[in-house]
């Protein structure tokens, strides 16, 4: 037995401009989807997920390399793209704000931090190593 998703739940005010931002400009694909009287909901697929864990002294550096400074609260979503440039300015255009242009990182990706309409903190990046 052990832990087969990690699923992280949005609670979007909006959620139509949620879910165009997500599933039609980021481009995650819908995996499933159900709506009643009580609400709605909409799970979108990632190829891979991972849950990774810093410490405030980690999180610092991070938030420093990409942004310059420390802006991230507890909780921040990263998603690897194939072009983080490309998408920075896609997801621009949807409604996002670009809070730092991509940058190249010491561990080798290209970075950029972005805040969605619905108020959480993105970082896009592209391993640049793999290129």
């Amino acid at each position: 037995m052990g832990v087969k998703e990690l699923r992280l739940v949005v609670t979007a005010d909006d959620y139509d401009e949620a879910v165009t931002f997500y599933r039609d400009v980021l481009g995650l694909p819908e995996r499933e989807s159900y709506e009643s009287e009580d609400g709605r909901v909409m799970i979108l697929e990632v190829e891979r997920a991972t849950l990774e864990i810093a410490d405030p002294a980690q999180a610092d550096f991070i938030d420093r390399v990409e942004v310059g400074r420390r802006v991230a609260g507890k909780y921040r979503v990263a998603f690897e793209v194939d072009d983080a440039a490309a998408m920075t300015q896609t997801l621009a255009q949807a409604g996002a704000t670009v809070i730092a242009e991509p940058t190249r990182t010491p561990w080798d990706s290209l970075n950029a931090r972005l805040e969605t309409p619905g108020g959480i903190q993105l970082t896009l990046f592209t391993e640049l190593d793999l290129k």
